[in-house]
């Protein structure tokens, strides 16, 4: 009998999470469309870290059998991928691309057939490049073709799909595609990224009008969302208003549409005050109040710590969120020294007590958590890597997530990013976060020693 410490409700999930564009490889095989990855790729390779582009990864188009059975041994309960627009509509809009329902529904069926259960994303980051080309989330017609894309999908696979979840991370092609410029279309206009963070949240609840439209019994959707709880450098007055706008601008704006159907006041009013208002009707404003999500994914990496603006900012520079607020770096924190990101476990629970006072305690799993390391040879023992930074990493943040649950947050499950080591945009494989590692020459997956963790964890429901 294996003492168990923290022990988690009945029917909780473990597993891990990936995308398609991530995991998928076979680029240009089948009658796959590009999309915006491809195509930037393409055109600027050097921006890829080692120059390694999204057509190999870790070719879950071809291996997934394997995969799957791994996930299997590994005692996961369930599995969030994505499903690739351009793959299964290589055009955006139009004609479905039979090999990827095949691949789709081989993907579902071996899940399933192994006792995980398919938790289903429809948008990674991943604009099928015939959408970008109309103006991406900026434009009113693409919302549309992701509604169809939407609509397509839940009736190829919705019965037998119980879990799915409309984006993925919507502020990050908002903030990296059109603030910070690593993202394709790579444009740095605060007014263009807010409408398109608008856009892409009148998308998501256009999906959620579509799957209710069609009555998918036992079906849920939801939204996976990266919250990062903000805190301020002290209680003065400035550092705490500087907070609470870095809250509504990162977190609220796009929270509060998904689960309360309406934007803050005080967002609205600021971005009023400084004519940076989306253009908006009155039936998005309704469709928002009248789709909000039956769950939410929450993806956990690192706080924010903020303080009120030391000195003006330069009046000739694009008008940015940063000149509300600046990062405040806090003396001894603990830091993932490879991303350049504080670990701050507490924050997992600080979200969820957050959710469950006012959020109405809305049913929420976490989505993802995990720690990418550079470098992980350096780690290897008798061909292991031994990772027993993750380990920590991992028990560390369900220790603060299993005391929010004795607290009554309605919390799910846990998933880790990532199940094999995966490439990860213009980073591509700099940074590993697989439970698997993964030898990009010969494809050969190896367990590392926080995968033989997990797995106990998995089958003992705690640790």
């Amino acid at each position: 009998m294996v003492n168990v410490e923290y022990k988690f409700p009945k029917g909780f999930w473990w597993g891990a999470a990936a995308s398609a564009p991530q995991t998928e490889g076979a680029a240009r095989e089948d009658g796959k469309g590009q999309n915006i990855w491809d195509f930037w790729y393409e055109k600027e390779y050097n921006r890829f870290f080692n120059n390694v582009g999204p057509e190999v990864t870790s070719d879950f188009y071809h291996r997934y059998k394997e995969d799957i059975s791994i996930m299997k041994d590994l005692n996961f309960n369930s599995f969030r991928t994505s499903i690739s627009w351009s793959r299964l509509i290589p055009e955006g809009v139009g004609e479905i691309n039979p090999k990827a329902v095949e691949f789709y529904n081989n993907v579902i069926n071996e899940l399933i057939d192994k006792g995980i259960e398919p938790i289903i994303n429809l948008y990674h980051f991943d604009m099928p490049l015939t959408m970008q080309n109309k103006g991406g989330w900026e434009s009113k017609e693409v919302i549309e073709a992701y509604a169809s894309y939407a609509r397509t999908c839940f009736k190829l696979f919705g019965d037998r799909v119980k879990w799915w979840i409309t984006f993925n991370e919507p502020i990050v092609p908002a903030e990296g595609g059109y603030l910070y410029n690593f993202h394709y279309p790579d444009v740095v206009d605060f007014k263009k990224a807010i409408q398109v963070a608008y856009n892409t949240m009148v998308a998501h609840a256009r999906a959620v009008e579509e799957f209710r439209k069609l009555n998918i019994k036992q079906g849920k959707i939801g939204i996976v969302l990266n919250l990062s709880p903000t805190y301020p450098r002290s209680n003065n007055s400035a550092d705490l208003k500087a907070t609470k706008i870095a809250d509504m601008l990162i977190n609220r704006s796009f929270l509060d549409p998904a689960a309360n159907g309406r934007y803050p006041e005080e967002l609205i009013e600021l971005l009023k005050q400084y004519n940076h208002l989306p253009k908006f009707t009155e039936l998005e404003i309704d469709l928002l109040k009248n789709n909000v999500v039956d769950f939410l994914g929450i993806n956990y990496y690192q706080p924010r710590r903020v303080k009120a603006k030391a000195s003006m900012s330069n009046p000739e520079a694009p008008f940015m969120p940063d000149f509300f607020f600046d990062e405040y770096i806090m003396p001894g924190r603990k830091m993932n020294p490879y991303r350049g990101w504080e670990i701050y476990e507490k924050g997992i629970y600080d979200i969820m007590i957050n959710i469950k006072e006012n959020y109405g305690n809305i049913p929420c799993y976490v989505s993802e958590n995990g720690m990418g390391v550079e470098g992980e040879e350096r780690y290897i023992v008798n061909g292991e890597i031994q990772d027993d930074y993750r380990i920590e990493f991992i028990r560390d943040h369900l220790m603060w997530l299993h005391k929010a649950i004795n607290e009554g947050c309605d919390v799910r499950g846990y998933h880790l990013w990532t199940f094999i080591d995966n490439w990860s945009w213009l980073n591509a494989y700099k940074n590993r976060y697989g439970l698997v590692s993964l030898d990009l020459e010969t494809q050969k997956r190896t367990l590392k020693k926080s995968a033989y963790w997990f797995k106990e964890v998995a089958k003992n429901n705690g640790f």
